[in-house]
């Protein structure tokens, strides 16, 4: 339980550190500092798991399995390196007068009491305190959104805070409902919103109190996810606060929304006889990921064109988890890795490309590759490796999806392969200026740390090529336990 405890306490001390300390310029190394050892501390986590199976505190709030210690270890690791990223990042943006020192501490401090909401989500038993954790994340992602303090910073993260509001108030209720459908069942009141307990006891639960705490939950925890159409923060969000944030948002935030959804679905299918939970998120899930290949032809700014991406690729997640199945989830667990690999090296390559070009407009980033090329070229790998180009692990996961689909809903393959035709041919009519278009005047090469972006997107690579086999067991563990659960 000691790696547990030190996962969590490390990010705790982060931010009070840095919240004292963060407006130095010296407070980024000690933010990659602090992030290094929270994924030290995730590792030495992860190996325990795998060794000795699933890790119940003596409390029994917290708890961790082959599902979630993957995305905390996969959390501290794109939590580590868009730290690396961001150092010199906010520094240029300190010298640019759009940050001064007071609002760099409170960046650095955010950055970890982010990380520390992220994780305690991801390892907690309880889903009162998942929703707490949840809350908590939203409330540091307001003050990292408005960072800025600009007329439309100040709006975006206003409107993710009055969206997210609203939809977190959902899951509350949610919550409530499951209390109400568990303390009929479960004796000692205390244990009643513990998962692994409510897991358990899943066959007993009423299944249409559990089936209207679910419509509850995935309109709450869906727009936490960015699912349509509650998605309308996002794109705000990701283009008006600084792009480190953008990248843990996409990076992080969503899988997280998305494991409390699929965590609650294993429950609902545990109780119902139907896949009601799973036709649910099928149909918002296929529904988002078309409405958002359409909105990526639209875009003209570059932070909100790969945000609708984001929208896209959740969509395709939730479909892949609704429609259950062993070939399916394994898909979409590998899917969540991959996208948020990738979708975090995008973004790193974007906040250069605009500190380059001055500018998040599109039609102001131009010939990137001849300017500086190794953003030009991180640009247009990443955005090969998200559009599922093989060999990237991307094109992998959603070969794997469109191979279920096929064996479960033949006919819904067509709205898939149109909808990655769409999106293919949305990035890349913006992609194609932005990297070989002429340079205008006024571009000129910055401090690029493209670092996160080579290392992100090797692994990208490899995992398209080959799977390690200490990873596909990880992955096969974590199948059997999430699609057991939907043939109960």
């Amino acid at each position: 339980m000691t790696a547990l405890y030190c996962t969590l306490l490390l990010p705790l001390v982060g931010t009070v550190l840095l919240g004292f300390v963060g407006h130095s310029r010296k407070a980024g190394w000690i933010n990659v500092g602090v992030s290094a050892l929270t994924f030290g501390a995730s590792l030495w986590l992860a190996l325990n798991v795998l060794e000795d199976g699933a890790l119940l505190s003596p409390d029994k709030m917290l708890y961790v399995d082959v599902f979630n210690v993957y995305l905390v270890a996969l959390t501290a690791f794109v939590g580590l390196t868009t730290a690396i990223f961001s150092r010199p990042y906010m520094l240029h943006e300190m010298e640019r007068g759009r940050v001064n020192r007071k609002r760099l501490q409170l960046y650095h401090a955010m950055y970890q009491g982010f990380l520390l909401a992220m994780l305690l989500a991801l390892v907690t038993n309880n889903l009162g305190i998942l929703w707490v954790a949840m809350e908590a994340a939203t409330l540091a992602t307001v003050l990292l959104v408005s960072l800025y303090r600009t007329p439309e910073s100040v709006e975006a993260a206003w409107k993710y805070f009055v969206l997210c509001g609203v939809g977190i108030a959902q899951a509350l209720f949610g919550t409530v409902l499951v209390f109400f459908a568990a303390e009929r069942v479960i004796e000692n009141r205390d244990d009643a919103l513990l998962w692994s307990v409510l897991h358990a006891h899943a066959g007993q639960l009423e299944p249409a109190v559990l089936t209207l705490a679910f419509v509850f939950l995935l309109v709450g925890y869906g727009t936490k996810v960015g699912l349509v159409p509650l998605h309308n923060w996002l794109p705000d969000a990701h283009s008006e606060g600084p792009t480190p944030m953008s990248a843990v948002l996409s990076g992080l935030l969503l899988n997280v929304a998305l494991y409390a959804l699929v965590r609650l679905k294993m429950l609902v299918d545990g109780s119902l006889e139907s896949n009601l939970a799973g036709y649910l998120m099928m149909g918002f899930g296929l529904l988002s990921f078309m409405v958002a290949s359409l909105f990526l032809h639209r875009q003209r700014d570059i932070k909100r064109m790969f945000s609708y991406s984001s929208i896209e690729h959740m969509g395709l997640m939730t479909f892949a988890f609704g429609l259950g199945g062993s070939l399916a989830t394994f898909g979409a667990l590998l899917h969540m890795t991959v996208h948020s690999l990738t979708k975090s090296a995008i973004f790193v390559t974007v906040g250069h490309a605009a500190q380059i070009a001055g500018s998040q407009s599109i039609d102001k980033i131009r010939g990137l590759i001849r300017t500086q090329p190794a953003v030009g070229w991180g640009l247009l790998i990443g955005t090969a490796a998200i559009a599922g180009f093989p060999p990237f692990g991307v094109f992998m996961s959603e070969f794997l999806l469109l191979t279920a689909t096929i064996n479960s809903w033949p006919w819904l393959t067509v709205p898939l392969l149109i909808g990655f035709g769409v999106a293919f041919a949305g990035l890349f009519r913006h992609l194609h200026p932005m990297v070989y278009g002429e340079v205008p005047e006024g571009q000129h090469p910055v401090r690029a740390n493209m670092l996160p972006v080579v290392v992100h997107l090797l692994l990208v690579l490899c995992l398209g090529l080959a799977i390690p086999d200490f990873l596909a067991r990880w992955f096969d563990q974590a199948t059997l336990l999430i699609a057991r659960s939907s043939l109960l």
